[in-house]
């Protein structure tokens, strides 16, 4: 279980973050000024800390402070884009600093790169009747393994990391194959044809028109 704490001061914009993160399997919190989330990091634990500069009583960067010697990796989240803030971020010890407004599908990309940097990621991913194991890169239904391709083990381990939202073509082409979508190229199609026979998400893995594919579960 990931636990991840949000401290933002913007409410819509931290339940909007909650509420992604959350249905892609994490557990998290949500704080709206320095003050509190200092006294929550004290008393409680997390894996990644995603951080707003701009906040109540104490900022984001003396924040980050108190949070450096803990050892818990931060991700800045900030409307503050001059290369001057971006360069101090990172210099204080943060994972990386997201300028808002930002894609859903970047932040999630970017929590999980900094999770697997620091080994938090979960060894096994259990959803519906489908069990991966990240480590062995083995996917099991029930108890019969199934073979995938390397591509289509990337195609569902994505979609198993982001349940219930829609994820365009081109999102999942830049994950799975890297580089820029090929106008007009069924690649992805093809592969999310195979690997949804494979596992039996027919009815699960839906088509969504002019977008990309949702997995409902």
């Amino acid at each position: 279980m990931i636990k991840i704490l949000i401290v933002e001061d913007e409410t819509p914009i931290a339940n909007l973050i909650k509420l992604s993160l959350t249905k892609a399997g994490y557990v998290c919190s949500c704080v709206y000024d320095g003050m509190k989330a200092a006294d929550i990091i004290e008393k409680e634990s997390f894996d990644l800390i995603l951080l707003d500069v701009m906040l109540p009583e104490i900022d984001g960067f003396e924040l980050m402070e108190y949070i450096r010697p803990l050892g818990i990796p931060v991700i800045f989240i900030t409307a503050k884009n001059s290369l001057d803030d971006k360069v101090k971020g990172l210099n204080m010890g943060a994972e990386d600093y997201i300028v808002k407004p930002f894609e859903i599908m970047e932040l999630l990309a970017r929590v999980d790169v900094v999770l697997r940097r620091y080994k938090k990621t979960e060894a096994v991913i259990n959803i519906e009747e489908i069990k991966i194991d990240t480590q062995s890169m083995q996917v099991w239904k029930f108890d019969e393994e199934i073979i995938l391709t390397p591509k289509e083990y990337e195609l569902l381990l994505l979609f198993a990391r982001n349940p219930g939202i829609a994820l365009h073509r081109e999102t999942i082409y830049e994950r799975v194959w890297g580089g820029m979508f090929p106008y007009g190229s069924k690649t992805v199609d093809l592969h999310v044809q195979r690997m949804r026979k494979k596992v039996g998400w027919e009815s699960k893995l839906h088509a969504v028109n002019k977008v990309g594919y949702r997995l409902e579960v």
